[in-house]
């Protein structure tokens, strides 16, 4: 009785992570840069850089830190496939927007078993978790959980419609 107990606890506080908003990198926050790893630097093997069944190369062509220098926003995937099934999904549906935004856009999915380094930097606790980021570097959006195409398009077609933010917006 008490296993399934400590089962049962364990279960609700993983998912608890899933849900809630565990990041304290706040929309209209300079994001760290880091370098993560790319398929270069793992030889091309793209098990060795997600847990995806299906991954697009795309997504792993870039460092963070080089993403963030490219003067696009970049929409970052925080998602591990592995052990969640909503990030199976939502990688799928982000490889469609990424077809429709790859010129103005860069694409890069985080696998906590690849880039953990990634997680704990930009604070995340459970997968997935979506960020926008503008091409002055500011977090213009950021949710947990799975999303739906057109939400994430509409926010992605936001953030190149506006300036970028300043550093004095982040201030303030």
């Amino acid at each position: 009785m008490k296993l399934k107990f400590l089962s049962t606890l364990l279960a609700v506080l993983f998912l608890a992570g899933c849900v809630g908003d565990q990041s304290r990198l706040h929309v209209g926050a300079k994001v760290p840069s880091l370098r993560t790893k790319t398929l270069g630097d793992v030889g091309g093997d793209l098990a060795k850089i997600t847990t995806y069944r299906y991954p697009d190369e795309r997504m792993y062509q870039m460092s963070l830190d080089q993403a963030l220098t490219s003067g696009k926003i970049v929409v970052l995937e925080f998602a591990t496939p592995a052990h969640c099934t909503v990030c199976d999904n939502q990688l799928s549906m982000l490889k469609a927007l990424l077809d429709k935004y790859q010129d103005k856009a860069i694409f890069l999915h985080m696998d906590q078993y690849q880039n953990a380094v990634a997680f704990r930097t930009y604070q995340v606790l459970g997968d997935p978790w979506t960020f926008v980021i503008d091409a002055g570097n500011f977090v213009r959006f950021k949710r947990p959980g799975r999303m739906l195409y057109q939400e994430l398009d509409a926010v992605i077609q936001g953030v190149l419609d506006a300036p970028p933010l300043t550093a004095q917006a982040d201030a303030s």
